[in-house]
Parts: structure tokens; sequence; C-alpha cells
């Protein structure tokens, strides 16, 4: 697509269209994400209470979970807040700084929760393939290192992708076709060339997806050959239980990823972009507390027993 020619003045005010082409469903779709949004941030501050407070989930396992959701918290507050504020309010206005902000914020908590997806899938392979050695193969050192290293992953490569993004100029239209500043719709406000900073995305996003993909298909290649080995029923179903809801975690992630990788930046297919980005960035935090919690044995017995210390306490 052929870019404007851009002028002296550069923009510091951008427009946020989100759904304004809809203004029926402006009331309705305020409720809707407003509602998502408190369940995502009750299901997974509970979960992050819960795993903190139970010395039972003080393992490797539901470590991962925690930061887990705590990448979703931040993830979905970095978009819905103000998708939540164009909602409501006619000005859609966002600072130049503010836009850049959101999106390195948002780049750097996915790429984050990828990379934590990844760990997680190892440490199932680990806890599987080899119970025994499990404590000592992930030490609590190891744990918190791995856990570091995803965080300081997705801010490097969100920091580059940012640079190459601010060296581009939006001196012509200042309107995103879009509720936040994802990356597509920040291309397509700019006036100038955006092929290196696409090549940059392209290579990262590439490299994250492959190494993401290359890892939880490796681990969970290792399980299915240990499960089919596994005797006995009870230990069968044990081990699938241990992994199908980080299955399901999974598969919504990725499959939503690869479903963005697939949609054309066009016109025609901007609205699709949005949808896709809504269950990305909102749908999808909420229902990772949602598949952990009801698919949970231990996460349900813990709640459980929070529940009735509480409800018991004012008697004692």
């Amino acid at each position: 697509m052929e870019k404007e020619n851009c002028s002296s003045s550069s923009v510091t005010m951008l427009i946020l269209l989100g759904f304004s082409g809809y203004p029926c469903l402006q009331a309705p779709l305020f409720l809707v994400f407003l509602a998502i949004y408190t369940v995502t941030l009750v299901g997974n501050l509970g979960i992050v209470v819960v795993i903190r407070t139970s010395p039972k989930l003080h393992t490797p396992m539901y470590f991962f979970l925690s930061h887990l959701s705590f990448s979703d918290i931040c993830s979905s507050s970095v978009f819905t807040p103000k998708l939540l504020g164009i909602l409501v309010v006619e000005d859609r206005v966002i600072s130049f700084k503010g836009c850049m902000a959101q999106f390195f914020f948002g780049c750097a908590f996915v790429i984050a929760e990828m990379s934590m997806l990844a760990v997680m899938a190892y440490d199932r392979c680990v806890a599987v393939c080899n119970p025994l050695l499990c404590t000592a193969a992930m030490s609590p050192k190891l744990c918190s290192l791995l856990v570091a290293g995803t965080y300081t992953w997705g801010g490097m490569c969100s920091w580059t992708i940012t640079c190459s993004l601010l060296e581009l100029s939006f001196s012509g239209s200042n309107v995103i076709h879009h509720f936040g500043c994802e990356y597509s719709a920040i291309i397509s406000a700019s006036c100038s060339d955006s092929h290196f900073s696409q090549l940059m995305c392209f290579l990262i996003s590439t490299l994250n997806e492959v190494c993401s993909l290359l890892i939880i298909l490796t681990s969970y290649a290792f399980i299915v050959v240990t499960i089919i080995k596994m005797p006995s029923a009870a230990g069968l179903r044990k081990a699938f239980s241990t992994c199908a809801s980080h299955l399901t975690a999974i598969t919504i992630f990725q499959g939503t990823v690869l479903f963005l990788y697939c949609v054309p930046n066009s016109k025609s297919s901007w609205l699709l972009i949005k949808v896709a980005t809504v269950f990305f960035t909102v749908m999808s935090p909420m229902l990772n507390p949602l598949i952990y919690s009801l698919r949970n044995k231990d996460v349900k017995e813990t709640v459980r027993s929070l529940i009735t210390m509480k409800l018991l306490s004012p008697a004692i």
C-alpha cells in the first residue's frame, strides 16, 4: 500500500476509531467488556492469592501459573481500560507517546506469555517423564531465572520493535483504525516507508513463535511417549489431567496468534483484526483462570478449604 507524502509537522495526538462505526453497539459492548475485565482481574488475582497462600501449591507448576496469571492481568490492563473509555466518551484521543507505551507493554507481555507457556510445557515434561527428579531438576533458583528470562526477553523484543516504529513518520493521517495501538494499525497510520519495521517485526515474531512451538511440541512428544508406556490407567489419567489445562491454554493462545498471522493487513480485514485482537487481549486472559481452576483438582480443593476457613473463622 502506497504511503502518503509526509509533511514537515509531526503528529502528537492520535485518534482511536475503535468500534465507532457501530454506534448502537457502544453501550452493550461496554457492559460486556467491563464484565469480562472484572472476571479477568478477580479470576487471575484469585489464582495468584490462592497459590501464594497455600503451601500445597508451592511447586514449579503453580509458580509458573501464578506468573501466567500476573502476565494476563498486565496484558489485559494495557488495552481494556482504554477500550472501555472510548466506548463511553466522545474523546477517543491518545497521545503519540501514550500509544507507543501501550504498544510496548502490550507486545512485551504477549511475548512473555508465549515464552511462559513454553516454560510450563518443559516443566510438565519434566514432571511426567521424571517425576522423582522433578524437584531437583526444577529448583526454585532455576524457576526464578526462567521467569525473569521470559519477562526480560519480552521486554527486549518489544523494545526492538517499538524503536523501529519510532523511526517512522506520522505526519499524515492521525487516525488509528483500531481500539488500541496494535502493530498493523500503527503501520497503517504511518506515512513513511515501513519495510524495515515490518521486517524486524516479522523476524522477531517468527523467532518467538517457532521457538515456542518447538519447545511445546517437543515437550509434549516426550510426554505422549511416556504416557503410552505407563502400565496403570490411574497413572495415565493423572498425567493427562496434569497436562489438559495447559494444552487448552496453549491451543487458545497459539491459535489466536496464528490466526492473526494469516489475516492480511487491508481495509477489508480491519474489523476482523479488531475482533481477533479483542479475543486475544480481552477474552483469553479471562479464560485462563477458568481453565486452570475448573480443570485442576488441587486448585479447586485449595479454594474450597480457604472458603471454608473464612466461613468458619467468625464462629471460632
